[in-house]
């Protein structure tokens, strides 16, 4: 939404547009391109990325600390547990839910490390208002 030319964005103010208005009015159709790209590119690399893990690993049930020896991912127990024979309630039906919570808390952490470490760059203003 960045790449939106503030030429567009003067534009609209200059006929009177609120914020509002400019941002959904003039930005968001602009960009529209670009968000349902980075989507398709987010999805397709989430899917790619999944398998070349799963593939690495060699989906055995078995956890180990030795990197060279084949384990399960996490995402492929979850899946492996939730279509067996795992009864509500019992552990092993729990702890789909812990190894989900995990995958989320670890890439919360990632994405939160991520943006910490990327400042706005210099050529990119903030318009006040």
């Amino acid at each position: 939404m960045t790449s939106v030319p503030l030429s567009l964005r003067e534009g609209a103010y200059g006929l009177g547009a609120t914020r509002f208005e400019v941002a959904t009015r003039v930005v968001l159709p602009a960009a529209l391109s670009g968000i349902v790209a980075s989507i398709i590119l987010a999805l397709s690399r989430a899917v790619g990325e999944t398998m070349i893990v799963a593939l690495a690993a060699g989906q055995l049930p078995k956890l180990t600390a030795d990197p060279r020896k084949q384990m399960q991912t996490m995402t492929s127990y979850i899946v492996q547990v939730s279509q067996g024979e795992a009864s509500v309630g019992s552990v092993q039906y729990q702890t789909i839910f812990a190894v989900g919570t995990t995958l989320f808390v670890l890439t919360f952490i990632m994405t939160c490390s991520f943006l910490v470490r990327s400042p706005v760059p210099r050529g990119i203003r903030l318009m006040a208002k």
